[in-house]
């Protein structure tokens, strides 16, 4: 097959998509622009290979979500972010980490389904539910964890782990997850 073949074929896929899946792009497209963002805009100095790296990763994952761009996008923000950002939590880093994970799982829901399919609307609700409490408990857990690391708790590290495995198993039952096999 050649390029164009190959291009043709590709842009008969997109035009055969549904309103979900462009839906489901165009969010990880938003909320990888803002993940990209909202640290470039901050006062302290972000390297410069972050962005360079980042957005074509974003590209990439938008175009083909099933790729390791992903992954390489959800490491590279973060690593500019742990490389030179100031260590206290912060508006910007809840942020940052609620377009991660709406990334995250965005990317995760595009990647079950081909460019071309059409999907039903209860599959976007088992989607959106897990989705949803994951963007609100975030900032929930950056507040809190702010709030044990301001009154000098012993033991705070432990409270932050227990508070995120709390969030996580959260959002694996609300996902309707079982512990045993089907």
């Amino acid at each position: 097959m050649t390029v164009a073949e190959r291009i043709s074929s590709w842009l008969a896929q997109v035009r055969a998509s549904g309103r979900a899946v462009l839906l489901v792009r165009l969010v990880i497209a938003a909320a990888g622009t803002v993940a990209i963002v909202v640290p470039a805009v901050q006062s302290w100095d972000q390297a410069d290979l972050i962005p360079l790296v980042a957005v074509p990763m974003l590209v990439a994952t938008v175009v083909l979500p099933d790729s390791p761009a992903g992954l390489i996008f959800l490491l590279v923000v973060p690593a500019g972010w742990l490389m030179r950002a100031p260590g206290e939590l912060s508006w910007s880093l809840a942020v940052t980490a609620i377009a991660l994970v709406v990334v995250h799982l965005a990317t995760a829901f595009a990647a079950q389904v081909p460019s071309y399919a059409r999907v039903h609307r209860d599959a976007l609700r088992r989607w959106w539910l897990p989705g949803a409490i994951a963007a609100l408990i975030v900032p929930v857990v950056a507040v809190a964890a702010a709030l044990v690391q301001g009154a000098d708790v012993p033991g705070s590290l432990l409270i932050t782990v227990g508070a995120l495995l709390l969030a996580t198993v959260t959002i694996w039952f609300a996902a309707g997850q079982k512990l045993g096999r089907d």
